[in-house]
């Protein structure tokens, strides 16, 4: 075997770390950990909207106040309960509602934007995560909404 004498090994070591280096640079960088980009840095106790005076509360399966913010959920669609279709669609409806509540009130989670801030109705638009993993798909699961199609369907 032959013997690497220093100058060779100092510049066969120089050239690979340049080239992790760059390797590193050009492809965005590291990824951060959960830590480092505020992952799940929500958390909050959620109850049912009630009366004006909204602050951090649900109104229906698909649409929150957070901190004094309006929110629908950008990836789902679930009955209605204000101005249903059907008696069956207000009782689907309110159950999105409370598994909803639920799921939020289970720990802490990300309101993750999308291509659009605000929706017609001025609600901010937002995906609702948990370590990655969209809370709506839990919904979608268990039967009590639809992915977002870009339209409401009729649930009755």
């Amino acid at each position: 075997m032959n013997d690497i004498r220093w100058p060779t090994f100092i510049t066969i070591t120089a050239a690979l770390c340049t080239a992790l280096f760059l390797a590193i640079v050009l492809s965005g960088g590291p990824t951060p950990t959960s830590a480092a980009i505020g992952i799940d840095s929500n958390r909050a106790s959620f109850g049912i909207c009630f009366g004006p005076d909204r602050y951090t509360c649900v109104v229906d399966g698909d649409t929150i106040w957070f901190e004094g913010r309006k929110i629908r959920i950008a990836d789902i669609n679930t009955p209605e309960i204000s101005k249903p279709g059907c008696a069956a669609e207000e009782r689907l409806g309110q159950k999105a509602k409370t598994r909803l509540l639920t799921l939020l009130n289970e720990g802490s989670f990300s309101l993750q934007s999308i291509d659009r801030d605000q929706d017609q109705y001025g609600r901010d638009l937002r995906i609702i995560t948990r370590d990655g993993e969209s809370l709506s798909e839990v919904l979608v699961a268990e039967g009590l909404a639809e992915r977002w199609q870009g339209y409401r369907r009729n649930w009755c």
